[in-house]
């Protein structure tokens, strides 16, 4: 998307506040993502630790809606990406790199705990993507939040990519996963 011009931008201030006003209410009624940013921005009820809960909360239904899916292995990748696209989404309402990391570690815990099981299936497909957010956890957490935060996600983190290391899949994985979280120090 394009920068607004100087012309937009002119015309903009030109408009009334009860022009505005309806011009951001139309706005937030074809855009969800635009309305949970603006519910972000401008509500005091509604915070990062809320928008956590309720994006947990998603994450767990697709899930638990996959387990009811005929085809397991696939139902679960389905659930997966869209769990990811979940974090993603939380990330662009409220800009925070870390609430993406906690959602996807939260992914891996509820994989690790409830459906580890299906890594042994004869369908590589969610041994694989669970093994790519535990490699894209690794790089966001290294590239986006500060060393500080590091060694707070390098325990279960670890003990995330030594189970998935651990299977015999792991080696047929056509991209490089990593053992441990390394933390400089």
């Amino acid at each position: 998307m394009p920068p607004p011009s100087a012309e937009f931008k002119k015309a903009l201030g030109r408009l009334s506040e009860k022009e505005k006003e309806a011009l951001v209410l139309r706005a937030v009624r074809r855009d969800a993502e635009l309305y949970d940013t603006f519910r972000y921005e401008l509500l005091a009820d509604v915070t990062l630790e809320s928008l956590y809960e309720a994006a947990a909360d998603r994450i767990h239904e697709l899930f638990q809606v996959a387990v009811t899916g005929r085809l397991l292995n696939r139902s679960l990748v389905k659930a997966l990406r869209e769990a990811n696209q979940e974090a993603a989404r939380a990330r662009r309402i409220t800009k925070s790199k870390q609430l993406e990391v906690d959602l996807g570690m939260y992914t891996l815990r509820l994989i690790m705990d409830n459906y580890s099981g299906q890594f042994d299936s004869p369908y590589p497909g969610f041994f694989t993507y669970t093994a790519r957010l535990a490699t894209r956890l690794v790089g966001l957490i290294t590239k986006s939040l500060h060393e500080d935060l590091w060694l707070e996600y390098k325990g279960e983190l670890d003990g995330f990519l030594q189970a998935l290391y651990g299977r015999k899949r792991a080696r047929e994985l056509k991209f490089e996963l990593p053992r441990e979280l390394v933390v400089n120090g």
